[in-house]
């Protein structure tokens, strides 16, 4: 029997690519709920389900698992209502809009035990694993520079016009542009080297196609392991020629469109043999639904890259480094 499945708050620009993903992999869907009703219509028509009220969901005992992908800030109404009730919870990142409500969520999560994953998707990738595998191998020797990169062009194409525009709202979202893109970098480095120590940054308007929105970011990321690493993060970009690079006495890798390796001979190489795929994002929770073992990123995890992301804005608005 297929698992069943309740979203509860679809205005995040990932529902749609949920929705449509949890259809196609056989999930079915008990009902959806919005506090906007054609919002919540337009999904269920995506996942044959009926809009519902949210006290109705919480009620069902035919939920297997409850989908959040709602405004940022509603995740303080939401998360603690599902918490206690004993099925897995996928939360869209991040956790919270401030460092605060997000350790407080983390901490309800863990007090009832709840499985919880959120949607940190890049890791998943084969080249990632493989830069992950070679960090924790010690491959690179001593890993003297790391630059991290998450660029599109979602202000150029006016991605947040409408439907999505509370994304440019810090109140709802927590952040901007540095963040919301930010964040999975802030996942990945913190995967691969650990805590956070201090940070610095620098954002700006960009295009100012939303007015009071940070469209592009650049940041300085202090690791307690010594690692120093950059983080750029835009709406801005017409393409994204490089996401990751690591620099270190035995070695060098810069990941593009594909992985490239250079040793202390200092010849550049294409790598092809990597490491598996492994399941991440909202692909993993459905995994896990199904009974599979995959990694799920816990609350504690989902509050420390919220921490980091916070820091990071209060170092532009005090234009200061930033301890964690």
């Amino acid at each position: 029997m297929s698992k069943r499945l309740a979203f509860l708050g679809v205005s995040h620009i990932h529902a749609g690519g949920f929705s449509d993903l949890a259809f196609s992999r056989g999930f079915t869907c008990a009902g959806v709920f919005d506090w906007d009703a054609t919002r919540a219509a337009t999904i269920a028509s995506k996942l044959d389900a009926p809009v519902r009220e949210l006290d109705e969901l919480l009620a069902d005992d035919s939920v297997d698992a409850y989908v959040i992908v709602s405004q940022t800030v509603r995740h303080q109404d939401l998360i603690p209502l599902v918490a206690p009730l004993g099925r897995p919870i996928f939360a869209d990142k991040p956790l919270g809009t401030s460092r605060k409500a997000a350790e407080a969520l983390a901490k309800l999560l863990q007090k009832h035990n709840a499985v919880f994953h959120t949607g940190y998707f890049q890791r998943g990738s084969a080249e990632v694993q493989t830069i992950h595998h070679w960090v924790k191998s010690g491959r690179f020797g001593q890993i003297t520079r790391a630059r991290m990169s998450n660029c599109h062009s979602g202000a150029l194409g006016g991605w947040f016009d409408t439907d999505y525009k509370w994304m440019t709202e810090r109140e709802q979202a927590g952040c901007g542009a540095y963040g919301d893109l930010g964040s999975h970098g802030v996942d990945l480095l913190m995967w691969m080297f650990g805590d956070v120590e201090q940070v610095v940054a620098s954002v700006a308007p960009g295009t100012d196609r939303y007015p009071g929105c940070d469209e592009v970011g650049e940041g300085i990321l202090k690791f307690k392991s010594g690692v120093i690493a950059t983080l750029a993060a835009s709406w801005d970009d017409v393409a994204s020629p490089y996401r990751l690079q690591i620099a270190g006495t035995e070695g060098h890798a810069i990941l593009g469109d594909e992985l490239r390796w250079a040793g202390k001979d200092g010849r550049w190489e294409t790598v092809t043999d990597l490491e598996p795929a492994a399941p991440a994002g909202f692909a993993a929770f459905l995994d896990h639904l199904e009974g599979n073992n995959v990694p799920l990123i816990s609350p504690a995890e989902a509050a420390a890259r919220t921490a980091v992301v916070q820091a990071i804005y209060e170092s532009v608005d005090k234009s200061k480094w930033v301890k964690l």
